[in-house]
């Protein structure tokens, strides 16, 4: 892996899958969305730009999901089941991974995460990308 800092290597669960995810502006980009897809995946994701993810191996191992427009692509491990990156329907030139999958980091590390309104999507309304909120983890004593 390269001695770039925002250069991380990631996996799925089970390991089939295995890349390494460069991050277009480090942790800076991470973001929930309040689609109804998002909102029921539940996962904390970082922005990629195209050809930012490589595959170590695996790539064979990923199965997709599209829904609505069908602009953005979904991508799991088919085996364990778990979300890996997805191309982004608001710009098809990039994707985000998730931070889940990324060695040694946690969604959890992120005192705060901002929330985007997925359910008026921009590519819907035409308006720019509206902020929804803030997600805060307050770990326990």
């Amino acid at each position: 892996m390269a001695s770039n800092p925002n250069v991380l290597a990631g996996q799925c669960h089970c390991g089939a899958v295995r890349f390494e995810a460069t991050l277009s502006d480090g942790f800076n980009s991470i973001l929930r969305c309040t689609c109804s897809y998002c909102r029921m995946r539940g996962a904390v994701a970082a922005a990629v730009a195209m050809g930012g993810i490589r595959f170590v191996s695996g790539e064979d191992a990923l199965t997709s999901y599209r829904f609505n427009t069908g602009a953005a692509q979904h991508f799991f491990c088919s085996r364990c089941g778990i979300y890996t990156h997805h191309q982004r329907r608001s710009d098809p030139n990039s994707y985000a991974v998730n931070v889940a999958c990324l060695d040694g980091v946690s969604p959890f590390d992120f005192p705060e995460v901002p929330v985007i309104d997925g359910v008026n999507h921009t590519k819907d309304t035409g308006k720019p990308t509206r902020r929804a909120g803030t997600l805060r983890f307050i770990p326990a004593d």
